[in-house]
């Protein structure tokens, strides 16, 4: 008999800590099989609820295809270079890596690189073990009093801006990102050109993630703003450096050195032009290869996978905001309450519309409003994606459909204390939903529909009639689905003007059939007849 519990696959090897915490008290059942080649992993996939890896095992759009159960990826490292990242959301698989295990790590081994090529050590060694004794070959420079140009402050530039001003050196820093306030604290001097950097500094060295506009980031034509003898440092991703363009300058001395912990293709191949540059250091990428960062890793990547298939929460998600336990626990009665709105207003709209507007109101503003968004969209898309809609995906679905998600955190005082609104538009057409919350959080309520105050619950068949406000429609409708042997839960009504169009939503304990709204649509006093399913 097969086993009811979250299955996870441990594709790459992680510390035995690391596996001891996936097992989660016997909750999770943990497979380790590492070393699999694509056609191996895609047979074994489909029965995984998660799956972890490092760098080695790719996790190709194949696999994800294959993946039918699969939730979460967690990338037992910081680059999530080798998983498909768009194939995983449109898959509705969450993606997460451990950005802070290997900090130090990674930090100290960048710092290591630096002295390394400042004073020529691994050359110096060489020779050595060859018997030679060439000091004046191996003359290095002194760290001290140099000028550290670092290219992403993250945790990791961060903690070598701190090293390096231990050893007396001068920190500037290029980080898009980064605000002046913190580069004020960190006590390093913030360039916004990265242009502007390359004239001052005697040493690079690279944190940026690797993206389309950081590829070869170090070019050419940057190489040559360089001062004449830079010595540049990568522990970073591979492809932040042109790999040809910084040969050639090690070749012609515009670079006096380098240090490469992570290359554009790993392992590089046996013609690897670079090997030839007596001026170069290499690491087989060790900069989170020590025993206390890999358990580290391990560790906070199976805490990772354990809460998101257990509790639902959400940590280090690349491709998802992170909710730690305490949030996720706050916010979802909001996500309830955005899902059945985000369903009500998906069967009042028409199926092709141009633009959805959320607006927050209330204590809803104080909200993690995404992730209400993403459970709102989740909802409203259901019926064009079925079940591969969730809210990872969600966003990635609206935008193939061409649909504009605009978000509002609105002052507005109204009769609520929270509230949530969602507007759909289709060309001139609109259609709208809100809802709130009565006494408990667990007692959630639809309040507006289409501007008409109503009071309905968000559950179950809820039956919608516009109908002529005239005396005896109430009593009406309640004989005629009575006598079709259909049960009233409740009833709300509302209207503009007496006499005019009045709203009567109802709350039902069975769906009508098809002849009843039959019936009921062709009755001169309805205007419309409409059910909801949620």
């Amino acid at each position: 008999m097969s086993s009811s519990k979250p299955k996870v696959l441990v594709a790459d090897p992680i510390s035995q800590r690391g596996v001891d915490e996936l097992a989660n008290g016997g909750a999770l059942e943990v497979v380790v099989n590492t070393g699999l080649p694509e056609a191996e992993l895609i047979k074994i996939i489909p029965e995984f609820s998660a799956l972890v890896v490092r760098s080695q095992t790719k996790v190709t759009a194949a696999v994800l295809e294959a993946a039918t159960k699969l939730r979460v990826v967690g990338r037992a490292g910081v680059g999530v270079d080798n998983v498909d990242v768009d194939a995983a959301t449109r898959r509705g698989v969450i993606v997460m890596n451990t950005p802070g295990g290997n900090t130090i790590s990674t930090a100290e081994h960048a710092f290591s690189l630096l002295v390394s090529v400042a004073r020529s050590i691994p050359q110096a060694d060489a020779s050595m073990k060859a018997g030679k004794w060439d000091r004046k070959k191996f003359e290095g420079v002194e760290l001290y009093n140099k000028t550290l140009g670092i290219l992403g402050m993250g945790r990791i530039g961060t903690e070598l801006a701190r090293r390096a001003m231990a050893f007396g050196m001068r920190v500037v820093a290029y980080d898009p990102y980064l605000s002046v306030s913190r580069a004020r604290s960190l006590q390093v001097e913030l360039v916004e050109d990265l242009d502007a950097l390359m004239p001052q500094v005697d040493f690079i060295s690279m944190h940026m993630p690797l993206t389309d506009e950081t590829r070869h980031m170090l070019d050419a034509r940057r190489l040559g703003l360089c001062k004449k003898g830079v010595r540049i440092v990568n522990c970073a991703r591979g492809g932040l450096v042109d790999e040809t363009a910084l040969g050639e300058a090690l070749h012609s001395g515009q670079v006096a050195g380098a240090a490469l912990d992570v290359y554009e293709v790993e392992p590089p191949p046996a013609d690897f032009p670079l090997r030839s540059a007596p001026n170069i250091v290499f690491t087989p990428h060790l900069g989170a290869s020590t025993a206390e960062a890999q358990e580290n890793v391990g560790i906070e990547i199976a805490q990772a996978i354990g809460a998101a298939l257990l509790d639902g929460e959400i940590r280090n998600a690349v491709n998802m905001p992170s909710i730690d336990a305490k949030t996720a626990a706050v916010v979802r009665p909001y996500l309830t309450l955005g899902d059945k709105l985000g369903r009500f207003a998906a069967q009042l709209a028409p199926k092709r519309n141009d633009r959805i507007v959320i607006t927050y109101g209330g204590k809803a503003v104080e909200m993690p409003t995404d992730a209400i968004s993403r459970a709102i969209l989740t909802g409203f898309l259901k019926h064009a994606g079925g079940e591969e809609v969730n809210s990872v995906n969600v966003r990635s679905m609206a935008a193939t459909l061409g649909l504009d998600v605009e978000e509002i955190r609105s002052s507005e005082q109204t009769d609520f204390n929270e509230w949530l609104h969602v507007a759909v538009f289709s060309g001139d057409s609109k259609v709208s939903v809100g809802g709130t919350f009565f006494g408990a959080k667990n007692d959630p309520r639809i309040v507006r529909v289409n501007s008409n105050p109503v009071e309905v619950t968000p559950f179950g068949v809820v039956l919608m009639l516009e109908n002529r406000d005239r005396p005896g429609i109430v009593g009406y409708i309640g004989t005629f689905l009575g006598q079709s042997n259909i049960n009233i839960a409740s009833m709300s009504l509302s209207r503009t003007e007496q006499g005019g169009r009045a709203l009567t939503m109802l709350n039902l304990d069975s769906l009508p059939s098809e002849e009843v709204m039959k019936k009921l649509a062709a009755d001169p006093d309805m205007f419309a007849v409409k059910v909801i399913s949620l």
